[in-house]
């Protein structure tokens, strides 16, 4: 799909459609990134059932950012329908890249492949959230051109802890 080819000499990234063969890097690679420490109120969760559902949901929106052969990102989402208004929506649900090969304009790269897949799909309005705290992911998506942050209240209640 798209090629990045970095001036420095670095390995060559490579945006692409994930294949069956991505979906345990892409977990592997989640896992070090959305951490219960690091994102302590994720409401939605991190595990190989996410990644393998939304790969058999809708893997025509699930990418991969490839260097030598190895998974060093990824972006995954949907789209949704809303009949009544014949509006459809996109929703980029994960985007991580390896720390590793961070500040390579890889996550741009993605975000970019992404957006032209929803265009193609004829979504209108494209769909992101973060934590309100995440000010890297805020400014990465300002940049990008999203607008009207809204602030979510997200609560929990430790149904462990009621028992006894």
């Amino acid at each position: 799909m798209t090629q990045l080819t970095n001036e420095d000499g670095r390995a060559e990234i490579r945006i692409r459609r994930a294949i069956i063969d991505d979906l345990a890097p892409i977990f592997y690679l989640g896992e070090k990134l959305f951490t219960a420490q690091d994102y302590s109120n994720l409401y939605r969760t991190w595990d190989e059932y996410e990644v393998t559902h939304l790969f058999n949901v809708d893997s025509d929106y699930m990418l991969v950012a490839e260097s030598d052969g190895r998974v060093v990102g990824f972006a995954m989402g949907t789209t949704i329908e809303k009949t009544r208004t014949a509006w459809n929506y996109g929703h980029l649900i994960w985007l991580g890249v390896d720390p590793a090969y961070a500040r390579q304009g890889i996550a741009s790269q993605l975000f970019d492949e992404f957006r032209k897949l929803m265009e193609d799909a004829g979504v209108r309005i494209l769909l992101v959230d973060t934590q309100a705290d995440n000010e890297k992911a805020i400014g990465f998506f300002e940049q990008k051109g999203f607008v009207n942050p809204v602030d979510h209240v997200y609560m929990t209640l430790n149904l462990e802890s009621e028992k006894s």
